[in-house]
């Protein structure tokens, strides 16, 4: 027998919430698969078989442990074949003399009494299904996802159905009504079958996170200042080196590394704003670890990419796509996503035009970026259609003045309508080549 612990998921937790197991108690597991999951306040992390053999589950889900807590037994002692199927040095001599036994021997048929066998009534106009046939079986794709990735077959699935609800026949009688086209008298179904609730209880990671936001509200001068920004320059370069650029780095260049690119430069210029309370001091950072918000299905999570003033766009693409999919995976580490100096939020991956961001405490700044929209502007006393985003820095008025911050913004906004600036930290070609 071999037990899997919870583990201690940082120094400071010492309970966690075990939120899910991907196989019900009695399944076999392989060695190294996924067999539950953890959730603290901070992160989530897999519960992972260290050896093949049957799981026997001793926490149930939705419960609170404290670390160290057994939470499964694995019994080793019964392997599991390639095709998952459970074998043991018995059963295998089992097999082995039955079928020497029954070699060149005709079976006795008459001396075995027949099995009451026990009647099933079936619609006629739904034939019963043998129990290999799941052909007729119609599946959603979100269903199929959610299959795919916990390893399940639709006869898993059907296993796995208890009993059959009222609402079950109810629907199953108005889907004949529909095929047939015969008229029913409706009013004798109860309609409130269909008038569901469903409760579930709160996260961890989402009480967290409530609280978070909530001492961001209450415990800041929070302040937000405005501006949008031209993004044609940004939209030309992609569209010209994308092909060439996802041939040599093996990504696509997004806007992000854009963004993230001019943020750790515009720091650089108004280090207030890369700045943190700390009690009574103030902290001033050299370096820029900037958080990336991620949603998932857990909740919002942020990331962090360390030394971004020293990354080029590639490397920064990298990073982001290696963070964001631990993230919607659930994997992310608590020490991925401590330590940030600065964040930036992208709404305007749904569709948002224009928001306030909320800091992420104790970072005294975010950046919010929106939806590319085409919209007419003046342009050298024209009017012309150009892709604008407004963009939103909220900040900390308490350590960050109204003129930092909104130069901040100007230069976040001058960096990415002329992206060739970076390449000058930020610097006017002519005044860098006057000294001025």
């Amino acid at each position: 027998m071999t037990e899997i612990k919870i583990p201690r998921p940082g120094e400071s937790i010492n309970e966690v919430v075990l939120s899910k197991w991907f196989f019900p108690d009695g399944a076999l597991v392989k060695k190294d698969q996924e067999v539950g999951e953890i959730e603290s306040d901070k992160a989530t992390l897999p519960l992972i078989a260290p050896v093949s053999g049957r799981l026997m589950i001793k926490v149930a889900e939705g419960t609170t442990v404290a670390v160290g807590t057994v939470a499964c037994v694995i019994d080793e002692s019964i392997a599991v074949s390639g095709d998952g199927q459970p074998s043991t040095k018995q059963e295998t001599s089992t097999i082995q003399s039955a079928e020497v036994s029954t070699v060149g021997v005709v079976p006795q048929t008459t001396a075995v009494k027949d099995q009451p066998k026990e009647k099933t009534v079936v619609p006629s106009a739904i034939p019963a299904p043998t129990p290999e046939d799941t052909s007729h079986i119609k599946v959603s794709p979100l269903a199929q996802k959610l299959m795919d990735e916990h390893h399940l077959t639709v006869e898993d699935v059907l296993r796995g159905l208890r009993r059959i609800r009222k609402e079950d026949v109810e629907m199953v009688i108005n889907m004949q009504s529909e095929t047939t086209g015969a008229k029913e008298d409706t009013s004798a179904v109860d309609t409130s079958a269909y008038r569901r609730e469903e409760r579930r209880p709160i996260t961890q990671l989402r009480k967290k996170l409530s609280q978070r936001l909530v001492a961001a509200k209450n415990e800041t001068a929070m302040l937000t200042t405005f501006n949008e920004i031209d993004m044609s320059q940004v939209i030309s370069l992609r569209n010209t080196y994308q092909k060439a650029f996802s041939e040599k780095h093996g990504i696509k260049l997004g806007f992000m590394s854009f963004f993230s690119m001019a943020a750790a430069i515009a720091l650089k210029k108004f280090p207030q704003v890369n700045s943190q309370l700390a009690g009574d001091e103030w902290i001033f950072f050299d370096y820029v670890d900037l958080g990336i918000a991620v949603q998932t299905d857990k909740g919002l999570m942020v990331p962090v990419i360390r030394n971004v003033e020293k990354m080029g766009l590639a490397e920064i693409e990298k990073e982001i796509a290696r963070l964001a999919a631990k993230a919607r995976n659930n994997r992310l580490s608590i020490s991925e996503m401590e330590g940030g100096t600065f964040t930036i939020t992208n709404g305007g991956v749904f569709g948002s035009l224009f928001s306030t961001p909320i800091l992420n405490p104790p970072q005294a700044a975010i950046l919010g970026m929106h939806n590319i929209v085409e919209r007419p502007v003046a342009v050298n006393g024209r009017v012309e259609i150009r892709p604008m985003m407004y963009v939103a820095l909220s900040y900390d008025h308490r350590i960050i003045d109204g003129r930092d911050s909104v130069s901040f913004l100007v230069k976040i906004k001058e960096l990415i309508e002329n992206p060739m600036l970076m390449l000058l930290d930020g610097d006017n070609a002519a005044s860098r080549l006057l000294d001025i």
